[in-house]
């Protein structure tokens, strides 16, 4: 029987072993509990293993946009649908560090690096690979996502110096065939082993809001905590509008007390992960997303762009963290960091 009273609080007093063995049945009970109950609860396992007044701050940016081969049903960059997005090559190295130097100024912690590949070819990861070293070298942590890896590629990006490889599973099991068909589960649970078995830190979520059912919410979190060793990052994304791609045809977006409910899930079945609110903030009020730090969200992306979609100005973010006396490193924009970022919004569209 599950305890929905929580136990004390306080840093250091775990109120709860980490478990590898949820159940589908138990996650649905917790997600089920009055709403208070719930949040006491994900709260207090939050202050147990983490500073409930602060927020990790990350930046994202996409190094190769567009012509993946995948057939992802929500993804813009998909090759399959036509998104009006046009491809990209690899960036340039030097324009990457520049990147990341921004972002580190702007408050990131970590930078991360994303390509739309199936898998990438050894030539491209090398150039990948002193990204990597490059970015660490200014003092960020490092993440980067880059489709599939084989065992030998996930070696040479730890040896590069990489912290976090993100791969999500995107949605439950009983779900996934019918958002993806050119890449099984299997393989993405693979990638996760080799990266682990590289000693790379893993970054691994989902999505919600693609017409799925609760249950596969839930299914998504519990694949997630049985994994044999639970994700340092959960991304919980909220799906963006997207012209052209056949999630548009089921999608619905989420109640927002049912996310909030999710993310508190998400905190008690996996205690010492950093549970990250990712693409879709921009259709969150201040309050859910208040809500959700309550619940034990503690980390966003920082910048007015995510890849191909929109994100909420760092002002915006700024003034919220401090209205709720959350300690971050972000800091407000400049007069010139502004005329920047206006500038990459009106190339993302």
């Amino acid at each position: 029987m599950i305890d929905t009273t929580g136990a004390s609080q306080g840093n250091g007093n775990h109120p709860e072993p980490i478990r590898h063995d949820w159940t589908r049945a138990e996650a649905e009970v917790l997600y089920g509990l009055p709403f208070s109950d719930l949040m006491f609860r994900a709260q207090t396992v939050h202050r147990a293993y983490f500073d409930p007044n602060h927020v990790e701050t990350a930046s994202l940016l996409s190094i190769k946009t567009g012509g993946c081969p995948e057939d992802c049903g929500y993804c813009s960059q998909s090759a399959h649908y036509d998104t009006g997005l046009k491809a990209t090559r690899l960036m340039d190295k030097a324009d990457v560090i520049a990147t990341a130097k921004r972002a580190k100024d702007a408050g990131a912690e970590r930078f991360c690096m994303a390509a739309a590949w199936r898998n990438p070819k050894d030539r491209d990861l090398d150039q990948v690979c002193e990204m990597v070293s490059a970015v660490k070298g200014l003092g960020m942590e490092t993440c980067v996502t880059l489709g599939m890896l084989t065992p030998a590629q996930a070696s040479r990006l730890h040896d590069a110096g990489l912290d976090f490889y993100n791969h999500n599973v995107d949605t439950s099991p009983e779900h996934y065939d019918r958002i993806i068909t050119t890449r099984t589960l299997q393989d993405r649970i693979d990638t996760l082993s080799h990266v682990r078995e590289a000693g790379i830190k893993v970054c691994c979520g989902g999505i919600i809001g693609m017409g799925e059912q609760v249950a596969d919410r839930l299914g998504m979190l519990v694949l997630l905590a049985d994994l044999p060793t639970h994700p340092e990052s959960v991304p919980i994304n909220l799906w963006n509008e997207v012209k052209g791609v056949p999630v548009n045809a089921t999608a619905e977006r989420p109640d927002p007390i049912a996310v909030a409910r999710l993310v508190a899930v998400a905190r008690i079945l996996m205690p010492q992960s950093v549970v990250r609110l990712s693409a879709g903030r921009q259709y969150m009020t201040d309050e859910l997303q208040a809500l959700c730090f309550l619940a034990g969200a503690n980390s966003i992306f920082i910048g007015d762009v995510l890849l191909t979609t929109r994100n909420p100005q760092r002002d915006r973010d700024a003034e919220l963290l401090d209205r709720l006396g959350i300690n971050s490193k972000l800091e407000r924009t400049g007069p010139r960091e502004q005329a920047c970022e206006a500038e990459i919004v009106a190339r993302a569209g």
